[in-house]
């Protein structure tokens, strides 16, 4: 570098997103359903498209969870106000994995890829679930889910167990490794 001239400076960390997350909807399972029918953004969550009806067992799960819990999966909005997916947290009910535990989890349309959003969100849940006096979460993630992952250690959580998912039902695909990420809060 010649005499007199200082180092371009770096650029700075973007702030994250606005965000807002609520109560899922009724309305919202048609947007979760639209948001999430893309194989790309299913590619971790079993690979296909879900039918309009899961999203509706789902956004009444969710507001059942809050009421009972005061914590969900909840929409998440982003600055203007438009559903750009969910994150939240809810109880880990599968008979393998971290039985009886809180999970935190995301999943965003595609077209909120990379903006910031889920790690805004994740650390917006974690702030609303340390109110709510939970002691601790853990984030299910497949291995192949680099950008979960990254989300997880964004938010300060350490891989605990390696899980490998039970067989699917025939035909649907192959056993997954799965990481479960914890956090003390």
């Amino acid at each position: 570098m010649p005499t007199g001239q200082l180092p371009a400076a770096r650029p700075s960390a973007a702030r994250p997103p606005a965000v807002r997350l609520r109560v899922p909807t009724h309305e919202d399972a048609f947007a979760w359903h639209r948001l999430f029918r893309d194989p790309e953004v299913m590619e971790f969550h079993g690979g296909a498209p879900a039918e309009l009806s899961v999203y509706e067992e789902l956004t009444a799960r969710q507001r059942r969870h809050d009421a009972e819990l005061g914590y969900c999966l909840w929409t998440l909005l982003d600055e203007a106000g438009e559903p750009v997916g969910f994150t939240g947290a809810q109880p880990w009910t599968r008979p393998w994995g971290p039985v009886g535990e809180t999970e935190i989890g995301w999943r965003l349309g595609r077209a909120a890829w990379g903006k910031g959003y889920a790690t805004a969100a994740a650390t917006l849940t974690v702030e609303r679930l340390r109110e709510r006096g939970v002691p601790s979460v853990v984030a299910m993630v497949d291995a192949g889910n680099e950008r979960s992952v990254a989300v997880t250690r964004r938010l300060g959580m350490e891989l605990g167990e390696t899980f490998t998912t039970p067989p699917p039902p025939e035909g649907e695909g192959a056993r997954r490794v799965a990481y479960c990420f914890r956090l003390t809060l």
